[in-house]
């Protein structure tokens, strides 16, 4: 499962619109002591004069900080004995499904239909089990993500105001679940706002991240972690090990 958090999404619109009316109210109570100053002219981007637009992959900045690995990194990690409770389980599933091929022609009617009821019994068990793993383990993430997002969102809302930003656009979602069909490189504010909000939050990164040559914050490029390193997977056939990986 690519990591979804749609309603991340929606939570980044709202605490931005939220962000945005604090600072009209705060304009609003204000006495106009004097005249504004103009306001300057619109961010250009060199092609055609449009104005400035850039890409952030909203997802992979979240899993990209040093908040999110380290946080992630423990819920994994919360979620060790729970793997281990699959894979027993899985394993005493093969068993009793090696027994049965091997021994069910020859067993009575009344031993094979107890060992064929029993196999039943524990491949339902640890399809309930994985799947309640699964809900719990994603609604967690969920709440990581979402935390980590409401104090990322003022990070991005400044650094598009400072650099003059007309739109920033979010590419979490590639085409065509996205918007956004295609951009340049050079468009893509990803690890600028990570490094940003790295320095902000004040976390140190994980030990593993040394190791994680292949982490990236493209908005091209899913990191890691969003495909593999936090995937609780589930299955429906007693033959693969769910896990969160």
């Amino acid at each position: 499962m690519t990591r979804k958090f749609a309603p991340i999404v929606l939570l980044f619109a709202v605490v931005l619109s939220l962000a945005a009316r604090a600072q009209t109210g705060t304009a609003a109570a204000a006495p106009a002591a004097a005249a504004p100053a103009a306001a300057p002219p619109a961010a250009t981007s060199p092609i055609t004069g449009v104005n400035k637009v850039g890409i952030i992959n909203i997802q992979g900045a979240i899993l990209a900080s040093n908040e999110g690995r380290r946080d992630l990194e423990t819920l994994d990690k919360k979620f060790d004995p729970k793997r281990t409770e699959l894979q027993n389980l899985n394993k005493e599933i093969e068993d009793l499904k090696k027994q049965l091929s091997t021994q069910g022609d020859k067993m009575n009617e009344e031993a094979r239909g107890s060992l064929v009821r029993n196999l039943e019994t524990k491949q339902k068990a640890m399809q309930r089990a994985s799947e309640d793993a699964q809900n719990d383990y994603q609604q967690q993430q969920s709440e990581i993500a979402q935390r980590i997002l409401q104090k990322m969102a003022p990070v991005i809302d400044k650094f598009a105001k400072d650099n003059q930003y007309s739109l920033l656009m979010d590419v979490s979602q590639p085409w065509p679940q996205g918007q956004v069909l295609w951009f340049g490189a050079n468009t893509d504010v990803t690890k600028a706002v990570v490094d940003l909000y790295n320095a902000q939050s004040g976390v140190a990164a994980p030990a593993s991240a040394a190791n994680s040559s292949s982490r990236t914050t493209s908005g091209t490029t899913t990191p890691k972690s969003a495909t593999t390193t936090h995937k609780p997977a589930t299955t429906t056939t007693p033959s693969t090990p769910p896990k969160p990986q």
